[in-house]
């Protein structure tokens, strides 16, 4: 079987895991998605409990990076940085969609993060340099992951992380996708209605 299929398959029902829904229902019975911004992310979970928001976020990012890292384990291809990048987009992809929750899933930063960790690192660097600073300064989580996705493809672009087309198409479409999750984000932005980081949801 075709090693490309097989690791787009593995790591897309990977990424499909819904942790934050999963723990939020196992510790307060509860479904994430009926609160808050409705989302299955870090930053929704956290709003039930800061401890399930950390945890959230650490296995969606870790099931990005486990994807990638199976990728290069299971499949010696000769195009490994191809190979890596294809199995970080359907992890992604999974998370975004995910076939357990009628494919209405996250917004995919934390999952995109681990994923992409090892296939560019500067990049993934430089994106939470960004993140951070956005976040600090207008406290608005939404903010920082919308420009941090959009300069990603640029940042592997001009760091030489990814040079190959086939990479920069994959990396751009993680970007776009992640970017119009985030559309109802944007629209309260520009009404003022968006919450800020620390601040009560509406």
């Amino acid at each position: 079987m075709n090693a490309y299929f097989v690791i787009a398959a593995m790591s897309y029902l990977l990424g499909s895991v819904p942790f934050g829904y999963l723990l939020v229902r196992i510790f307060h019975g509860e479904d994430v998605r009926s609160g808050g911004s409705g989302n299955i992310g870090a930053t929704n979970v956290a709003r039930r409990s800061p401890v399930l928001g950390v945890a959230t976020l650490l296995l969606d990012a870790g099931k990005g990076l486990a994807a990638v890292l199976l990728a290069r384990v299971l499949f010696a291809e000769p195009n490994q940085a191809l190979l890596g990048t294809l199995a970080a987009f359907f992890a992604v992809l999974g998370h975004l969609f995910p076939l357990w929750l009628k494919f209405r899933g996250g917004k995919g930063v934390a999952t995109s993060l681990g994923a992409f960790a090892l296939v560019a690192p500067k990049s993934i660097l430089c994106m939470a340099g960004v993140f951070i600073l956005l976040v600090a300064l207008f406290r608005y989580v939404s903010l920082g992951s919308i420009v941090a996705a959009a300069l990603f493809p640029v940042l592997a672009w001009v760091l030489h992380e990814s040079v190959e087309p086939l990479q920069l198409l994959l990396l751009t479409a993680a970007s776009l996708l992640i970017i119009w999750k985030h559309r109802q984000n944007l629209h309260r932005i520009r009404a003022g209605a968006e919450t800020k980081l620390g601040a009560r949801q509406k």
